[in-house]
């Protein structure tokens, strides 16, 4: 008869411990005895990190680090002081908001890691940085002085800045949320450069002494807040800068803004030349839209003229 080599089923009434060491048994292949053979244990696997979807922190910290200026700049202006010297400090960090607005959608591209995410992050950024921060340095710094009108126009500011991001996310994204290619123009003032423009003024200010800032120009201050503020939900077409191509025209711009930037920074103060930079990019905004406008009001007046007379 055969020999029956021991069967290594449990039964049912085993104990838990005996069936773990049955299970840490097997049989030998040559002979009827059973030895112990130790199994394996196989080491966790560790996922390897993925550096390209670490990528996308990047440019998301780059535009955090413009959000903490924003909150460093309202924490200076809110608290009670004797003297202009925090509002200066104030906007010495906008100043850095706005090197870390320009930086964080370069550093996406050149990482190639644009998403919807950034996009959104990005403009509540900037909500924060160059709409809520500007308008409480602006009223702290002169329109406090008339106290419903200022408050109002400061709140304008912030209204046209959130409005002017809102339109820039629809005409910026596709029907699925994902950024588009960034063109040449940028429909209305970009809410960076309307907040450099107080920045400007506030630094022209401390050049001159607290000239700017005397309650006899306060109107003058008012003005260009509400200047700014309109420009930035106006339909007037800017530079994006973010395609520049390297040619006749814009080699001669270029030189013609570092040229008449020298002049200013020689004849006046150097301070003023931020200011200077801001009268340049919005002149050409306006230039060129009017450039557009002539021919488009001319083939208006044609199409009228030919079409055939009232009865």
């Amino acid at each position: 008869m055969p020999d029956h080599k021991p069967a290594l089923s449990a039964s049912v009434g085993e104990e838990p411990r005996e069936r773990s060491l049955r299970r840490n048994w097997t049989q030998c292949v040559n002979g009827d005895t059973l030895q112990p053979v130790r199994r394996q244990r196989k080491h966790p696997s560790f996922r390897r990190v993925d550096l390209r979807k670490t990528l996308f922190v990047l440019p998301n910290l780059v535009t955090l680090a413009s959000v903490f200026c924003g909150v460093a700049a309202i924490l200076l202006v809110a608290t009670p002081r004797n003297n202009n010297e925090p509002i200066y400090r104030a906007c010495t960090l906008l100043v850095f908001a706005t090197f870390f607005d320009l930086l964080d959608g370069r550093v996406a591209r050149m990482t190639r890691t644009q998403s919807a995410f950034g996009l959104q992050l990005d403009s509540l950024a900037d909500v924060i940085s160059f709409g809520v921060a500007p308008a409480l340095v602006m009223y702290q710094w002169s329109l406090y002085r008339f106290a419903v009108l200022g408050q109002f126009v400061a709140f304008l500011w912030v209204a046209a800045g959130t409005v002017r991001l809102a339109r820039f996310n629809v005409l910026a994204s596709t029907t699925s949320g994902e950024p588009t290619k960034p063109g040449r123009h940028i429909l209305g003032l970009p809410i960076p450069c309307a907040a450099s423009g107080l920045v400007a003024l506030i630094v022209a200010d401390r050049a001159m002494n607290g000239v700017i800032g005397q309650p006899e120009n306060t109107p003058i201050v008012l003005g260009a807040a509400v200047t700014l503020s309109l420009l930035m939900v106006s339909t007037i077409r800017f530079r994006s800068f973010k395609d520049l191509r390297v040619d006749a025209g814009s080699i001669l711009l270029v030189l013609f803004v570092l040229g008449t930037s020298v002049v200013v920074w020689q004849s006046f103060h150097a301070e003023f030349v931020l200011a200077w930079l801001l009268v340049m990019y919005l002149a050409i905004g306006l230039m060129e839209t009017v450039r557009e406008l002539i021919p488009r009001l001319r083939r208006q007046v044609e199409e009228r003229k030919s079409l055939p007379p009232a009865p």
